[in-house]
């Protein structure tokens, strides 16, 4: 048999395809850390794989930043607040569909659209005075999911002043999309931990399920110190929490919450200081965690009290200033005496 140029090309091709897959399944596992700034917030990620990854993290965050970010005025939806057709990318169809489940879920305490009240009262990407009652009411004629659908895969509002920041679920999305990524490599024992956010699959270094620490409340705001309420076990899934006690302004010698009840337009007082979210997902448990900071504890308790898919943990000021928590079976199921 002639043994052609080109045969003898395909023939050196395929053994080097041969000997790099057999190199790379030889290759031994071992554990990995990725840690940077993004969104103006720290994250740290570890995950045993043969293959240091960080090249494919950055790609995930900066596919969500590109889709997503309220900061970046090049991103989807910074386009569309700006009044500009935009076609929705698989990561924002992700984001407003599943807003509007847990929209209609918690009753408009978790809404998306909320962007401008929280910019009112001084958070977000603008600051000012607090708004008086007539402002608010003039910015709650074009707050409401509602006013925000899908039509032919674009995103459309029925009022050119409707704004979105899906700041409170897009690191969420972002934990639960690099996991995704890691999966399809592989992986399979991970946590990635955004901003607090954490989103989880199989043990940890030790060989045993993933141990998260829930901080106790703190009327610091800027203390490095955390100290632990409590620690949870385990190995799928997402963790969010979302609490009052860190973020907020003063005024007047009044403490002014940034979480701003869409349906009042008021950033209104509590004594519920946090909420814990163990969800299937962390983009689930990163909505839902400030959706019940918006509801309150006693709505809290009503709601959550029977659901099993999610674990809930409420951590409230009690009359005499202790702290009062409660959670749902759910949650207290994953609680570690670790």
């Amino acid at each position: 048999m002639k043994i052609t140029k080109r045969y003898l090309a395909v023939v050196i091709a395929a053994v080097i395809g041969v000997v790099a897959l057999v190199c790379t399944r030889q290759r031994p596992q071992q554990w990995h850390d990725n840690a940077g700034v993004v969104w103006t917030t720290d994250y740290h990620i570890s995950y045993l794989s043969n293959t240091d990854l960080g090249d494919s993290i950055q790609a995930v965050l900066q596919a969500v930043d590109r889709s997503a970010s309220v900061y970046n005025q090049a991103s989807l939806v910074s386009q569309f607040n700006a009044g500009k057709t935009v076609q929705a990318d698989a990561i924002l169809d992700t984001l407003f569909r599943s807003s509007v489940v847990v929209h209609g879920q918690s009753g408009g305490a978790f809404d998306p659209t909320v962007m401008p009240l929280v910019n009112a009262w001084g958070f977000g990407y603008k600051s000012g005075s607090l708004p008086t009652d007539a402002q608010i009411d003039s910015i709650l004629t074009f707050v409401g999911l509602n006013k925000v659908g899908l039509a032919d895969g674009r995103l459309v509002k029925s009022d050119p002043r409707v704004q979105l920041d899906f700041s409170s679920i897009a690191k969420g999305l972002a934990c639960d999309e690099i996991g995704r990524m890691l999966q399809r490599h592989g992986v399979s024992h991970y946590m990635v931990e955004i901003g607090g956010e954490i989103a989880c699959r199989g043990n940890n270094r030790q060989g045993q399920p993933w141990h998260v620490s829930v901080d106790m409340p703190s009327d610091q705001p800027d203390s490095v110190s955390h100290e632990s309420a409590l620690v949870l076990s385990i190995n799928q899934g997402g963790v969010a929490t979302s609490g009052n006690y860190r973020k907020y302004r003063e005024s007047g010698g009044q403490r002014i919450s940034h979480i701003v009840d869409p349906k009042t337009g008021r950033s209104e007082s509590s004594t519920l200081l946090s909420v814990t979210i163990v969800a299937p997902s962390c983009m689930l448990a990163d909505a839902w965690a400030t959706a019940c900071m918006v509801l309150g504890t006693e709505r809290v308790v009503q709601l959550m009290e029977g659901r099993n898919d999610l674990g809930v943990m409420t951590i409230s000021a009690g009359s005499e200033g202790q702290l009062v928590v409660w959670s749902n079976a759910r949650f207290a199921q994953l609680v570690t005496q670790h």
